[in-house]
């Protein structure tokens, strides 16, 4: 079965926003094939289906900050209204707002996309657990060689001489 989208196209779209994986209004515009303002038109017609953990309304700041990202700005290609920013559960909730095929089929994409970048993050989170198990027992075994190399240090050093003291010594 060929891939609707690329997931690497929808992985360049996810982004990290107040610690969250979300995606943008535009560019999910963009997946579905609709227009932004039709997209947002649906939001807030049904905006009860988007709790505040569904759907972020990025702050100026922040926008300003991925605006930094993609470049530099066309004329009328960036919109004048602050984006909406969905997390996963939004990107779920947005095919029963929109009800076409293709939103179904592009959704089911998107969240095989999450999915894939979740398994990822649990594989690189052991891996990061046993680094730092290893590094721990190395620290433990560096200590333990540098004694052992201090000591064999001592043991090799030559011995201090006696110094001879100058001047007359009475032997007792």
């Amino acid at each position: 079965m060929k891939e609707l989208i690329p997931a690497e196209r929808i992985e360049r779209k996810i982004y990290l926003i107040r610690g969250r994986k979300v995606m943008l209004d535009r560019d999910l515009a963009d997946l579905y094939g609709v227009e932004v303002k039709y997209l947002k038109r649906q939001v807030r017609r049904n905006i009860e289906r988007f709790p505040s953990d569904f759907l972020l309304k990025l702050l100026k700041e922040e926008y300003t900050a991925l605006r930094c990202q993609f470049g530099t700005l066309k004329r009328g290609e960036h919109a004048k209204y602050l984006p909406y920013a969905f997390t996963e559960q939004g990107v779920a909730m947005l095919s029963s707002v929109l009800k076409s095929k293709k939103a179904i089929q592009v959704n089911i994409a998107i969240m095989r996309v999450f999915v894939r970048l979740r398994e990822i993050l649990a594989t690189h989170k052991d891996l990061a657990l046993q680094l730092s198990t290893l590094e721990r027992r190395i620290e433990k075994h560096d200590g333990q060689i540098r004694s052992i190399f201090d000591a064999i240090h001592q043991l090799t050093a030559p011995p201090e001489k006696l110094r001879r003291r100058i001047g007359f010594n009475p032997e007792p």
